[in-house]
């Protein structure tokens, strides 16, 4: 069976210990991941000053399928992927093509705005999609919450756990379980 392929967009100004983190498990999973920049620059200062290298350019990935894509948090990071209307629609097709979609910390507000928290169960960092909810939406504060094709978590303290169930949802739990195990998590 071939592996599962992500995409994990890197915006400008994107929390580095979210996208890191994210990175870091799939791949030690063995899943595969395709970072992308929003633009031709592919060196990310991300919202803390440090830098991350993209492999690509979100353009260069718009034709291409998915079996998840994940949103790192942070601010100016999750504004600027709201604002990008190539983000919303690859966010649509990955769902519509029966492809996971995934954000955290203050990232899930553009999952509102691609309409694909309307009548689903999610969390974010408090103050964004618990003040700004989608119709019919149900705000729960747990680390990770999933709702069918939609994992949502909080931040970067919860970016670890949201990585492993990211990874069990892509490969399995015995998969999860193997690179969980290799942390020497307490």
């Amino acid at each position: 069976m071939a592996n599962k392929k992500v995409l994990i967009p890197l915006a400008q100004g994107c929390e580095e210990l979210e996208a890191v983190t994210i990175i870091d498990i799939l791949v030690r999973g063995g899943v595969e991941v395709v970072t992308a920049s929003l633009d031709d620059n592919r060196t990310i200062t991300a919202s803390r000053g440090v830098q991350i290298v993209a492999q690509t350019s979100l353009e260069s990935v718009m034709a291409d399928s998915f079996d998840m894509m994940i949103l790192p948090g942070g601010i100016p990071g999750a504004d600027n992927l709201e604002k990008d209307l190539r983000i919303i629609e690859k966010l649509k097709q990955t769902s519509q093509q029966g492809g996971f979609v995934s954000a955290i910390c203050a990232a899930p507000k553009v999952l509102v705005k691609a309409g694909l928290l309307d009548n689903k169960k999610a969390t974010s960092y408090p103050g964004f999609i618990n003040v700004n909810p989608a119709k019919g939406m149900s705000y729960i504060d747990l680390p990770v919450v999933e709702d069918s094709n939609i994992v949502t978590s909080r931040g970067p303290g919860t970016a670890l756990d949201f990585s492993l169930a990211l990874l069990e949802k892509l490969e399995g739990s015995i998969t999860r379980q193997q690179v969980e195990a290799a942390l020497l998590r307490p």
